[in-house]
Protein backbone atom coordinates (compact mmCIF):
# COMPACT_ATOMS: atom_id res chain seq x y z
CA UNK A 1 0.00 0.00 0.00
CA UNK A 2 1.41 3.39 -0.93
CA UNK A 3 1.51 6.34 1.43
CA UNK A 4 1.49 10.10 0.85
CA UNK A 5 3.17 12.53 3.22
CA UNK A 6 3.49 16.30 3.05
CA UNK A 7 7.01 17.70 2.96
CA UNK A 8 6.29 19.60 6.18
CA UNK A 9 5.55 16.26 7.90
CA UNK A 10 8.31 14.12 6.40
CA UNK A 11 10.31 14.07 9.64
CA UNK A 12 7.47 12.18 11.33
CA UNK A 13 7.91 9.45 8.69
CA UNK A 14 11.66 9.45 9.36
CA UNK A 15 10.97 8.93 13.08
CA UNK A 16 9.63 5.44 12.30
CA UNK A 17 13.10 4.17 11.41
CA UNK A 18 15.52 2.52 13.84
CA UNK A 19 18.75 4.54 14.03
CA UNK A 20 21.47 4.42 13.02
CA UNK A 21 20.21 3.52 9.55
CA UNK A 22 21.99 3.21 6.22
CA UNK A 23 20.95 5.26 3.22
CA UNK A 24 20.01 2.10 1.32
CA UNK A 25 17.83 0.76 4.15
CA UNK A 26 16.09 4.12 4.56
CA UNK A 27 15.47 4.36 0.81
CA UNK A 28 14.01 0.86 0.79
CA UNK A 29 11.70 1.74 3.69
CA UNK A 30 10.23 4.67 1.74
CA UNK A 31 10.01 3.11 -1.73
CA UNK A 32 6.18 3.27 -1.57
CA UNK A 33 5.97 6.76 -0.07
CA UNK A 34 5.17 9.86 -2.11
CA UNK A 35 6.22 13.20 -0.64
CA UNK A 36 4.03 16.11 -1.72
CA UNK A 37 4.92 19.77 -1.84
CA UNK A 38 3.20 22.95 -2.98
CA UNK A 39 3.85 22.42 -6.67
CA UNK A 40 4.49 18.72 -7.20
CA UNK A 41 5.47 15.44 -5.65
CA UNK A 42 8.30 12.91 -5.67
CA UNK A 43 9.05 9.40 -4.50
CA UNK A 44 10.62 9.65 -1.04
CA UNK A 45 12.62 6.45 -1.48
CA UNK A 46 14.23 7.79 -4.65
CA UNK A 47 15.04 11.11 -2.97
CA UNK A 48 16.63 9.33 0.02
CA UNK A 49 18.69 7.15 -2.32
CA UNK A 50 20.27 10.34 -3.72
CA UNK A 51 21.49 11.62 -0.33
CA UNK A 52 25.22 12.09 0.16
CA UNK A 53 25.72 10.33 3.51
CA UNK A 54 25.94 6.57 3.79
CA UNK A 55 24.20 6.45 7.19
CA UNK A 56 22.12 8.60 9.53
CA UNK A 57 21.94 8.79 13.33
CA UNK A 58 18.53 10.43 13.62
CA UNK A 59 15.55 11.82 11.71
CA UNK A 60 16.97 15.35 11.88
CA UNK A 61 20.05 14.30 9.88
CA UNK A 62 17.88 12.63 7.27
CA UNK A 63 15.62 15.70 6.99
CA UNK A 64 18.58 18.08 6.69
CA UNK A 65 20.16 16.11 3.86
CA UNK A 66 16.81 15.73 2.10
CA UNK A 67 16.75 19.52 1.67
CA UNK A 68 19.78 19.21 -0.64
CA UNK A 69 18.10 16.88 -3.13
CA UNK A 70 14.60 18.34 -3.28
CA UNK A 71 13.42 19.57 -6.69
CA UNK A 72 13.01 23.31 -7.21
CA UNK A 73 9.21 23.00 -6.95
CA UNK A 74 9.56 21.85 -3.34
CA UNK A 75 11.54 24.77 -2.01
CA UNK A 76 9.67 27.80 -3.31
CA UNK A 77 9.03 29.88 -6.35
CA UNK A 78 11.92 30.06 -8.83
CA UNK A 79 13.50 33.50 -9.04
CA UNK A 80 12.24 34.71 -5.67
CA UNK A 81 14.44 35.53 -2.73
CA UNK A 82 13.67 36.14 0.91
CA UNK A 83 15.33 39.49 1.44
CA UNK A 84 15.43 41.61 -1.72
CA UNK A 85 12.41 43.79 -0.92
Amino acid sequence: MSERVKLSRVESAFERLDYPVTRDDAAAEFVDVTVTFADGEANLGELVSELGSDSFHGPEELRAELQNVLPVEAVGEPGQSDGDA
